[in-house]
């Protein structure tokens, strides 16, 4: 009998901690799934990041993200990392109104819920169109593919001169010229280019324009100037050899060394375009998954459960998480 005893007050105990019909971890199965989910892409995310930091500070030779981040929308130029810092406040601004979205959720509050969720939308696309003009800028404008990398070192032993300098500078530059399409709002015309000619390296120096005046028709290199492409302030050299148009030619200080940068290291491009990738491909499944929530929170799919729109808590740990994730992008980037 104190056996039998024993044992009912046993399963009594056992049924007050656990009665098999509420979670232990006091935490709703689908949101338990998102952070085991969450995790197991923060550890990729991390495998990815710290391949790249592996690369760059193994390299004596890396672009600076000052000179490959410094141009803007609208013509800005010569602005480091300027553009990169509004997409940043932009991402973050839109964790601040998901998370407003998960307060309204909580208060059964639809419309609420709605709006937020509407504004973290808008905040996503501002945030991926930027990338996608970054990227366009970078592979049309900079010459950036995940083959290629113009952007090296800055430089720490020299200065980056005109075409005259030069010229003085290395008895051995001959001055030549050719003839280049100009098109600007008046119409289309014809001038020559001057250029200094190394007969020993057999490379050519350009008086610098920006480093993607260059276009590649079959197998010659035909300049396409526009008029409002020429840099503001004192102009300098661009060399091309073997097929390849290096983004400065410099003067070593102190003496009369006239040098040409080398094309940067190919990973740089690679990764930048594959990790950067991959968190674009997060926000813009994140994007559809708020668009597909808020539509059912609009339609009054989630009413009748009276649970505080749990499903909006869910995308809104996904949200944050890709935003975190791009802070740890931006510092590795932009930054390092």
């Amino acid at each position: 009998m104190a056996t039998d005893t024993v044992h009912e007050i046993e399963e009594e105990t056992i049924e007050q901690l656990w009665d098999g019909g509420d979670s232990p971890f006091k935490s709703e199965y689908g949101k338990l799934m998102m952070w085991y989910f969450l995790l197991s892409d923060a550890f990729t995310f991390a495998g990815f990041l710290i391949a790249y930091g592996s690369l760059r500070f193994s390299m004596n030779a890396w672009p600076l993200p000052d000179f490959v981040f410094s141009t803007a929308p609208f013509g800005i130029e010569n602005a480091p990392l300027i553009f990169v810092t509004f997409m940043t406040f932009v991402l973050i601004v839109s964790s601040v109104t998901v998370l407003r979205a998960v307060q309204e959720g909580k208060l059964e509050n639809t419309g609420g819920v709605v709006k937020w969720m509407i504004l973290t939308i808008v905040g996503g696309s501002i945030f991926l169109g930027s990338q996608a003009w970054e990227w366009t800028n970078l592979i049309a404008v900079e010459g950036v593919t995940i083959y290629k990398n113009p952007f090296s070192t800055s430089l720490d032993d020299g200065k980056y001169i005109s075409l005259e300098e030069a010229a003085k500078l290395n008895p051995r530059l001959q001055k030549k010229s050719m003839m280049i399409d100009v098109h600007t709002d008046e119409g289309h015309s014809t001038e020559q280019l001057a250029y200094l000619y190394d007969k020993d390296k057999d490379q050519k120096y350009f008086e610098k324009f920006d480093h993607h005046f260059f276009h590649r028709t079959g197998d010659h290199a035909t300049p396409e100037v526009k008029s409002n492409e020429f840099v503001k302030g004192d102009p300098y050299l661009i060399a091309y050899q073997n097929g390849n148009y290096f983004p400065g030619a410099y003067q070593i200080t102190g003496t009369e060394t006239v040098m040409a940068e080398e094309m940067g290291p190919t990973a740089f491009g690679a990764l930048f375009f594959f990790i950067t990738g991959f968190h674009g491909f997060h926000v813009f499944s994140g994007l559809i998954i708020l668009l597909v929530i808020a539509l059912n929170t609009w339609s009054g799919f989630y009413a009748p459960r009276k649970n505080g729109h749990v499903m909006v808590e869910k995308v809104g740990l996904y949200w944050h998480f890709v935003d975190l994730v791009w802070v740890f992008v931006f510092l590795v980037f932009y930054l390092l």
